[in-house]
């Protein structure tokens, strides 16, 4: 499975923003990886979201196992911006939602669906990956 594959076929990163204070900020994320960018939905109240208006650059990582040989993971450095605009970031967030859920029908997909105000979308700058 190439690295590109990996990464599509995860749940959870994690990605790193600096605050205002220059301090990492760093949280577990639903995302979707699509022609080599990760987009995660949030909310523009968020840290997150905040800290990238002041500062692009991110880093973030992706990675399974506790057990060789069964241990792999991706990591980079990037840069991110807010898409803001509600005819882009709806079915961008719809989307993501429907890697977790079944069907946006559900309550909590609804909920996370209309609190989704933007989209983050990270640009790998460099990437690395393991596997043990």
């Amino acid at each position: 499975m190439s690295d590109k594959d990996f990464a599509r076929s995860q749940k959870i990163l994690r990605i790193a923003t600096i605050d205002s204070k220059g301090m990492p900020h760093i949280v577990p994320v639903w995302y979707r990886y699509s022609s080599g960018k990760f987009y995660i939905g949030t909310n523009t109240k968020t840290a997150k979201a905040r800290n990238i208006r002041q500062n692009p650059r991110v880093s973030f990582c992706i990675d399974v196992g506790v057990n060789s040989p069964d241990i792999r993971g991706v990591m980079g450095t990037g840069r991110a911006r807010l898409i803001l605009e509600k005819a882009r970031v709806r079915p961008i967030a719809k989307k993501i939602l429907l890697r977790y859920f079944r069907s946006l029908k559900n309550r909590s997909a609804q909920y996370l669906l209309d609190d989704t105000d933007c989209v983050i979308e990270v640009t790998p700058k460099s990437m690395t990956s393991w596997k043990f």
